[in-house]
């Protein structure tokens, strides 16, 4: 990947600024010589970018504990109470915002909201992540805001898709990032199943890496 630093660097200076938007940095990873349709072997993975994405999500927080909401409240995260489940479950729009959210909870919390709201989260895979052990929350913000989540689409697809920054940052920082998603990737599978590599802005032609 180093190699290709300075390519990288022109394609991204290339594309930079050409649409009315801020365009995204994106990675497509395709393999080879490996069975998806076999549980053992689906990519699930959750990367925290050196660098993050260039952009933050809303954080919503399901708590009933007091002194967790006074601290998430604090660092702007939105409060979900367990009271508000029932009025959530009756609103379709409510529901359908939950999507616009990178959503966590108190552990206590995760039945009641796997009954309520696992019928229409797990499915789109988006079931809030519980705060396990020692609470930071200015560090759980900010691993959010780093974090993404690589899996396959679907057990007969070869490939993966994930955001690595957006046109704004430099060279750098997006190699790096790109980097750490490889990392990832080949800790799971071996470097030897990974067929090529592609870098794209949202709206560009892709770049390969690999």
């Amino acid at each position: 990947m180093a190699k290709q630093y300075e390519e990288l660097s022109g394609f991204l200076a290339e594309n930079k600024g050409k649409r009315k938007f801020k365009q995204s940095v994106e990675l497509a990873i395709n393999f080879k010589g490996i069975d998806f349709a076999k549980q053992d072997n689906r990519i699930n993975l959750e990367i925290i970018l050196p660098n993050g994405k260039g952009k933050t999500r809303k954080i919503g927080l399901f708590a009933s504990d007091k002194n967790l909401i006074a601290e998430a409240e604090k660092n702007g995260i939105e409060i979900m109470k367990d009271t508000d489940m029932p009025a959530i479950t009756e609103d379709s729009a409510r529901m359908s915002a939950l999507l616009d959210y990178e959503l966590i909870a108190q552990p206590s919390l995760m039945p009641l909201i796997a009954k309520n709201l696992g019928q229409f989260l797990g499915p789109r895979n988006r079931m809030p992540k519980p705060l396990l052990g020692n609470i930071n929350i200015e560090k759980v913000v900010n691993e959010l805001n780093r974090r993404i989540v690589i899996r396959n689409r679907g057990k007969n697809l070869p490939t993966v898709h994930c955001i690595v920054g957006n046109e704004d940052m430099d060279a750098e920082k997006i190699t790096k990032n790109v980097n750490e998603v490889l990392d990832g990737i080949e800790r799971k599978i071996g470097n030897n199943h990974i067929r090529s590599v592609y870098l794209k802005l949202t709206m560009s032609k892709p770049l390969r890496l690999v």
